[in-house]
C-alpha cells in the first residue's frame, strides 16, 4: 500500500487502530540527515516494563504485554511515495472496538467544548469548576 506522505500512512494506521480497538505509538524513526527514511509504528502495548512495585500493588498490571502488532513504513526514493513494507496484525491482548474512543489517542473534544475551556481559562475559572459545569450540563451526578 502506498501513500503520498508519511502523515497519511500514520493516519491510515491510526484509523485502522481505532476501528480494531487499540492505540498506537511511533516506536522509532530513522533519518538520513534531516530527511526521514522509515518509521516503525507499534501497538501502544508493545514492550515490557520492569516495575518497582509488585504485581499485586499495580493499578494496571497489564500495560506492557509485548504485543507484536506493528507496521513498518519506508520511503521509495525514485517515486517519492511511502509504502507499508511489513505488517503484523496479531495482538497479545484483547482489543475492544466498542471502547476504542476511550483510549487516549482516540479522544476528541468538540470545538464548542474547546472554546468554553479556553474562555473559562482566560476568565480565571479553575479547571475543576469548568469540569463541574460540563457535568451539570450533561445531567450527570459527579461523585
Amino acid at each position: 500500500m502506498t501513500f503520498t506522505t508519511l502523515e497519511d500512512a500514520g493516519k491510515f494506521y491510526r484509523n485502522y487502530a481505532k476501528a480494531a480497538g487499540f492505540s498506537t505509538r511511533v516506536r522509532c524513526t530513522n533519518r538520513k540527515g534531516n530527511e526521514i527514511k522509515n518509521q516503525l509504528i507499534t501497538c501502544s502495548r508493545e514492550g515490557k516494563w520492569k516495575s518497582k512495585l509488585s504485581p499485586t500493588e499495580k493499578t494496571n498490571p497489564t500495560a506492557g504485554l509485548n504485543c507484536p502488532a506493528r507496521i513498518y513504513i519506508h520511503t521509495l526514493k525514485d517515486v517519492g511515495a511511502w509504502i507499508i513494507s511489513k505488517v503484523v496484525l496479531d495482538h497479545s491482548h484483547p482489543c475492544c472496538p466498542s471502547k476504542a474512543e476511550m483510549l487516549k489517542q482516540h479522544r476528541e473534544l468538540s470545538m464548542s467544548i474547546r472554546r468554553t475551556i479556553e474562555n473559562n481559562e482566560e476568565a480565571g475559572i479553575r479547571p475543576s469548576k469548568t469540569y463541574q459545569s460540563f457535568v451539570a450540563a450533561a445531567g450527570v451526578t459527579a461523585s
